[in-house]
This record gives C-alpha cells, structure tokens and sequence, in this order.
C-alpha cells in the first residue's frame, strides 16, 4: 500500500491535469486531504487502508472540532471523489467512501476558547493604565457573565451590587435578568471604579460603566469592544479569529463542561427558548464521541 503523501499527491495531480480545477479549488482540496491524513496518522495507518468505520468517526471529528455543516460536506465530497478515485485506479481493492455522508442533523458547534486561551487572552490589557483597567474588567465581565456585548457596553454603573456579587442587565425584548458576578470579575471591576474610570472620564460625567477616554456619555461602542478584543487576542498569540461572542460561548461551554445545570445556563444567557442553549451540549457529545473512537478497545 503506498503512503498517505503519494496518494494524495496522485489526486491532486489528477485533479490539476485532467480535471483542469483552478489553483484555489486544489489547495482547498490539499488542505481536506491532509486532514484527513493527519487523522489516519493518529491511526497509525495510511488513508488507503481507512475502512467505512473510520472516515465516518474521521466525519465525527470533524464535527466535533465546530467546522460548519457546509465545511464538513465540502471536505465529505472531497473524501468520496479521492476514494472513488484510489477505486478507478486499483490503488485500492473497494471503495470505503461510497455514499458517505455529513450527519444533517448536527448543527454547528459553537467556537469557544480552551481555559489556556481565556487565561492568555485576560492577561493581555496593561493593567497599569486607565484603559488596560477599563479592558481587563470588560473581559473579565464577559467571560463572568456571558453577557452579549450589546448589553455589557450599555451596562450602568447602577447596574452592578459587587458586594452582593450580581449585576442586572436587559437583554432582547427589554426583558431584565439578573447574573451573577465572581469573585475575579468582581474584583477587577472594582479596580477600575477606583482608578480607571475616574481618570478616562475625567471633568465629564457618564451613566455607563464603561467609558471611553474621549467622547460622550455614550460610552463604549460594540464596534470598538470587537476591536478590542482582536487586538488582545491577537497579542496573546491566539491565532484562530476571535469574538467578543466566543467569549460568550466560552462561558457557556465551561459551565456545562463542570457539570452546571442547562436551564441555569439559560436564564444567565437569557435565552428565551431552552432549546437555544442545548446547542453547547453537542460540544461535549462531540467530545466524548471522538474519545470513544479513539479510546475504546472495540470502536
């Protein structure tokens, strides 16, 4: 059996000299490939000797790793055309891709940060200035909380009881929840009513929590808190695109992840519907199937 490189490469000549497919369309295809190599690797085996039990949990894992429906059914349509291929030319005996398909029924899992990268991400706002005070309490507000960035930049300072350790925000519909605070966040909020927001705000007066150090009392726009928080994920070295709203599906995720209760995770993100939050339950599904498949003496 030749090795997983020759393979590919065989296709991807077959692709670019009969097929005649644009230089964008092969690299797409060469990235799909070596993933799928790098999963039969973790095998210990060539993709030629995959069989129909693997690309399926190879179809898992992808699915486990948040790609997007339409992600996972390009690289599936990839995979067939390279199996049906290594078929046409005897590289292999049968076809174990013939009518593999994406599960429809998953959707796409939200993105969300390992607790390395939530760690990296709070630690990059100079917290010996006003303005990297005013980020680290942002940050540390909204992995806390879960807020959606509309209502954590239009927070009142009225709308905080550290003391008690909750807050009060309006989410859609004008509906008010309460969510609470902890200690961490708490902390860093308090540090920057001391000293940041006193000094970015200066002769001027502001009902927001957040204030910038020029403008009105408008405070903080979600426009600027995006930009914010791509420049800190980007100085920490997070290299995939990060979201004020990953943040939000990072607390969500982490919660679960340690065992909280799904309709208590619904009332802090103020989600309407329960069905709604059930989608961070199919990361840990997605989670444990792939350590199933990797792990289970009989998979």
């Amino acid at each position: 059996m030749a090795d997983t490189h020759t393979l590919i490469d065989a296709y991807l000549d077959h692709l670019r000299v009969e097929r005649r497919l644009s230089a964008n369309t092969l690299d797409s295809y060469g990235r799909d490939l070596r993933g799928l190599g790098e999963f039969a690797a973790g095998r210990s085996r060539s993709a030629g000797a995959l069989d129909r039990h693997d690309l399926e949990a190879f179809v898992r894992d992808l699915m486990g790793r948040g790609l997007s429906p339409r992600s996972v059914a390009r690289t599936v349509a990839c995979v067939r055309g390279f199996y049906r291929f290594l078929t046409l030319q005897r590289r292999i005996a049968a076809n174990p891709a013939e009518d593999l398909t994406a599960p429809r029924a998953w959707p796409a899992l939200p993105k969300y940060l390992t607790l390395d990268e939530v760690d990296r991400l709070l630690a990059q706002p100079d917290t010996g200035t006003p303005l990297g005070l005013r980020d680290r309490a942002l940050l540390e507000l909204l992995y806390a909380t879960g807020l959606r960035v509309s209502e954590l930049v239009t927070l009142r300072a009225a709308d905080l009881n550290l003391d008690e350790h909750w807050l009060t925000c309006t989410g859609k519909g004008s509906k008010q929840r309460v969510v609470p605070i902890g200690d961490e966040a708490a902390s860093w909020v308090r540090r920057y009513l001391a000293g940041g927001r006193p000094a970015l705000l200066g002769r001027r007066t502001s009902p927001r929590l957040f204030v910038n150090a020029r403008g009105g009392p408008r405070g903080l726009s979600r426009v600027g808190f995006w930009k914010i928080v791509r420049r800190y994920a980007r100085q920490g070295g997070l290299t995939r695109p990060i979201s004020p709203h990953v943040l939000r599906h990072s607390f969500a995720t982490h919660l679960l992840e340690r065992g909280a209760d799904l309709r208590a995770i619904q009332a802090m993100l103020g989600h309407a519907d329960l069905s709604t939050t059930q989608i961070y339950t199919h990361v840990l599904d997605a989670r444990m199937r792939a350590a199933y498949e990797r792990f289970h003496p009989r998979a």
